[in-house]
Parts: structure tokens; C-alpha cells; sequence
């Protein structure tokens, strides 16, 4: 299976192996996006939010997929695969809000949950054990396996290029798609590409390589034999599995193990074991594998052409180079007005941002938080994360406006003994049975019908109502009506951080995480 056929005969064994493939989506939804700060958080991570239209990076990331899946069997790509819903791996702490997401592509999202972040070769390899448990017995699926954050602007090419890369990846080959580059770029790796494989552009992968400088980049751009490195892989399971247990046998055992006493959980999640998984390493899935492509001849490594408007959307000056502009340069995102202006980009998410006079620059408004920066500084803004980060700083975490499965809560106003937040559920929404030890809570319901359950109580409340939630009285807010459901609650109390919260039965599978630090009582 290692062995590459010459190109003669390339072409009938691409057919062969396609037409018997079982393939297996993974969407790798584990990353930060720091650079995209303050409108990516790490409670709402870059492939959460909306940058272009109205639906996340990892929403479009599913719809993407689902192409490999639909119209005809044939088409000039290869032929159309059978259709497997994707398996997600994020982080414990964004399971709510990448279900949320996924839900709304339909289906039955298969989310595998990470304990602790250690980066994508773990990642990927749980992805596999759970490929290979959950497939027919003795199926080896070829797993396509893409980051949740990226943006590609012909979906078509795009199928294109994974249908031939899944046809490498069928005969063995550990496959990436590399972007052949438009212009040297010191944000990409790069993959130093070899001899043809086939017919259809593939090449052989000599070595990957770091993040150059500018000069290094122009060089490599020059020479023609280097591509921009997408992080996009297809390969069988048990090739990968096979190659992560030779390079890192580290990560394979404590991934298998944590796998093994894996459960699930309400919302049909698996979650990995906590205490298994905290000794496993953090490694990329190019510094675990792929770096040791070029040297180590058990691992044949292809990569195929992916010319299809890619990007990584990793910085303010990406989103504004994909994005639509006018005739000066600029791109408007909500209350946004240009004055003598060009090459900018300007978002605002709710109060009027005027821009007068200014020449590449980059401005990003949100409720508690504006950035602005020279658009050829925006990588910087990752240390202004770091500095955030180290002074504790609640603008790292997550927005004034949170969102939730059941809606979501804006906290509108805040002192030292009280909170007020407007807080939105959505028809059948349905927050956690809870209670508070140091605050109390008072409802005004101002849109819709509420089902309030109050100790052993239980009744609705219309608009211009209101109801009183003692300190320490277990209590619900249900939304059974068919529009949105809008209160404002008021907490009062000697203490009002989040993790003055305990859980006694709730849908999304948090009863035994009483006592959270990152949700409080609006936000269950």
C-alpha cells in the first residue's frame, strides 16, 4: 500500500481506489484566533463567530464538506463518497457554543471533547481511534481532516482537490493539500515539494519547513518548488495511527487510553478521561509527522494542488483582503461610514464607528472592547492578548453578549452589589435547575412568556410581570411559548462572581460542574 504506481497506470488505480473508499470528515475546532481579538475571544474563538455573512467559519466549514456528498455519483473530480457526518473535536470548555453552530447545519453532530488543549496531533489521533471504533468492522476509513477556522472561495475546486487526495490517501499515502503561493507570505509554513505522483499536479513532499522571514518567503516564492502549507490532511486511520505511534509513542498511548475510558454524555458528546489525557504532550500534527516526511521512508508523503482561494483568515488584514471592498479599498462591517479614507477596514457591532482621513488602517468595535491598528501591524495584536492575558483582563474571555444553545444574556450594567443582564430564550429554550448561595435574583419579563420554577413552585409570567428569586432557592427559566422570550434579571446580593452557581438537573450534561468560573446563572 506504500508503493506508488508509475504514472502510467496511475490513473485506473486512482478510479479503483476512490470507488471502494470509505471516507471519514474530521474538523479540527480546537483553535484561539487571538489575532482577531477583540471580536474573537476564547469563549467565542474565530471559528464560532460570523466574518463573512451571517454564518461561522465552522458552520461554512460543515457546508463545505457536505459537498463531497452530494449531486451525481460522477463528475470530472471523481466519484461522490457516502455520506458520514463529521467528527468535531473541540475543547471541553466550547462544547455548548460549537454544538450550537452545529446544530444549526442539521444532522447529528459527532463531537469528541478535549479535556485540556495539546494541539492538533493529539487531536487527530482521536479522531482516528474514533473513525476505526465507530466504522463497520474491518473498515479502514480515510479520514479528511480540516481546520473549523479556514475560508475557501471555490468550494468546487476545492471538492476537487480532496477527491484526488483521497485517492493518494486510499493507496497509503499520508496526503496534504498545499496552496501553490500568489505572493511571498511570512504568516504560512511551506512545504518543499518534489517529483510529480500522477497526472494531476500531486507532487511528492521533500520536507515542511517554518514560517520564513520576508526574504526567505520571497525566495521560496521565486524558486517555484515551495507551497503555502493549508494545515488540511487526508489519510487513513490506521496510517496515521501507524505513524504517530512510530514518531510520538507518547501521544498514541495516552490518546488510546483516554479513548478507552471515554463517555458520553447527554448531549451525545464523547469526553475523553480527564485524568488519562492530562499526561499527554502538546504537538502539531507537522512537528509530530509530517516534518519527518522527508527522511523517514515508511511515511510516503504527497501533496496535491489546492488552487481555490484559500485562506487561513489568521489576522485583521486576511479578513480584509477576502472581503468585499469599495472603489477606495475599504470594507464596512455594520454602522460603518468612510470620509477620505482608503485601504481600511472598519467593523462595528453596535455603536456608529466614522472613519476620516485614515489610510490603512484597521477598526474593530464590540460592547466593552475597540481596537484600532495599522493594518500592516495586525499580527501584533497577539501581544496585546498576552498583555491582557497576564493582567487578567475579562476582554480576553468572552463578550458582554454571550451566546448560548437555549439564546443568550448581555450583561448591560454592573456595580459592586449588583448585576443587570437582558438575557433572550428562544422558543423551547430551557436554562439549568440551579441555585446561589450569596445572591439573589429579581425577573422583569419585557417580551413573551416565561415558566418559572421556584422551589416547589411552578407558574408563567406574560409581559410587564416580574418575579423574585431568593438567595438559595433552586430555580428555572423556561421559554414554552412559540417567539423569543426577553427578561431582564437583576442580581443583588455580597458576592456576584460566576462561580456562585449550583446544578441540579440540566439538559446540556453541567449538573456535576457546579461551581464553574466562566457561567453564571443567565448564562445556563
Amino acid at each position: 500500500m506504500n508503493d506508488f504506481a508509475s504514472p502510467v497506470t496511475q490513473h485506473t488505480l486512482v478510479s479503483e481506489a476512490i470507488e471502494g473508499c470509505t471516507v471519514q470528515p474530521v474538523i479540527l475546532a480546537g483553535g484561539s484566533g487571538t489575532r482577531l481579538w477583540p471580536l474573537s475571544r476564547e469563549q467565542s474563538p474565530k471559528q464560532l463567530i460570523s466574518l463573512f455573512g451571517d454564518e461561522s467559519l465552522l458552520e461554512a466549514t460543515v457546508h463545505r464538506l457536505e459537498r463531497l456528498f452530494a449531486g451525481d455519483r460522477k463528475t470530472q473530480a471523481g466519484p461522490r463518497f457516502e455520506r458520514a457526518a463529521p467528527i468535531v473535536v473541540c475543547g471541553d470548555d466550547l462544547h455548548l457554543a460549537t454544538l450550537d453552530r452545529l446544530q444549526r447545519c442539521g444532522g447529528a453532530p459527532r463531537i469528541l471533547l478535549e479535556p485540556a488543549p495539546r494541539n492538533t496531533a493529539p487531536a487527530l489521533t482521536l479522531a482516528a481511534l474514533a473513525a476505526r471504533a465507530d466504522a463497520p468492522d474491518g473498515t479502514d476509513p480515510v479520514l479528511i481532516v480540516v481546520p473549523a477556522d479556514h475560508l475557501i472561495a471555490d468550494n468546487g475546486a476545492f471538492v476537487a482537490a480532496l477527491a484526488q487526495a483521497v485517492s493518494h490517501a486510499a493507496q497509503g499515502a499520508i496526503v496534504t493539500l498545499g496552496v501553490p503561493p500568489e505572493q511571498p507570505e511570512t504568516g504560512y509554513g511551506y512545504i518543499r515539494i518534489g517529483a510529480p505522483v500522477g497526472l494531476n499536479g500531486a507532487r511528492s513532499i521533500d520536507g515542511f519547513v517554518e514560517k520564513p522571514d520576508r526574504e526567505l518567503a520571497g525566495r521560496y516564492v521565486a524558486s517555484g518548488e515551495y507551497w503555502w502549507n493549508s494545515g488540511m490532511f487526508v489519510v487513513r486511520a490506521s496510517v496515521w495511527l501507524a505513524a504517530i505511534a512510530r514518531c510520538r509513542p507518547m501521544i498514541a498511548s495516552v490518546c488510546e487510553e483516554s479513548f478507552a475510558r471515554a463517555s458520553f454524555d447527554s448531549t451525545g458528546a464523547r469526553r475523553l478521561d480527564r485524568a488519562a489525557f492530562a499526561a499527554c504532550p502538546s504537538d502539531s500534527i507537522d512537528y509530530a509527522v509530517m516534518e519527518q516526511i522527508g527522511s523517514e521512508a515508511r511515511l510516503p508523503g504527497v501533496v496535491v494542488p489546492l488552487v481555490a482561494g484559500w485562506s487561513d483568515v489568521g489576522a485583521w488584514d486576511a479578513v480584509w483582503q477576502a472581503s468585499e471592498k469599495d472603489a477606495e479599498g475599504n470594507v464596512a462591517r455594520g454602522r460603518v461610514l468612510f470620509e477620505g479614507s482608503s485601504d481600511s477596514f472598519a467593523h462595528s457591532d453596535g455603536r456608529l464607528v466614522a472613519c476620516v482621513g485614515v489610510t490603512g488602517v484597521v477598526v474593530i468595535e464590540t460592547a466593552d472592547a475597540v481596537l484600532v491598528a495599522a493594518k500592516d501591524r495586525v499580527q501584533e495584536v497577539r501581544s496585546i492578548v498576552s498583555r491582557l492575558k497576564a493582567e487578567r483582563g475579562a476582554e480576553i474571555h468572552e463578550h458582554r453578549k454571550v451566546q448560548r444553545p437555549w439564546g443568550c444574556y448581555d450583561s448591560i450594567d454592573r456595580g459592586e452589589r449588583f448585576q443587570v443582564k437582558r438575557i433572550v430564550v428562544k422558543p423551547g429554550g430551557r436554562l439549568s435547575l440551579q441555585m446561589h448561595h450569596h445572591r439573589a435574583e429579581h425577573w422583569v419579563v419585557v417580551r413573551g412568556t416565561a415558566r418559572v420554577t421556584r422551589g416547589d413552585e411552578s407558574f408563567l409570567l406574560s409581559e410587564n410581570e416580574s418575579t423574585y428569586i431568593p438567595l438559595g432557592v433552586t430555580h428555572r427559566l423556561e421559554n414554552p411559548g412559540k417567539t423569543p422570550l426577553e427578561i431582564i434579571e437583576v442580581q443583588s446580593g455580597s458576592y456576584l462572581g460566576e462561580d456562585d452557581i449550583v446544578r441540579f438537573d440540566d439538559q446540556y450534561g453541567r449538573a456535576q460542574e457546579s461551581g464553574s468560573k466562566r457561567e453564571g446563572a443567565a448564562s445556563q
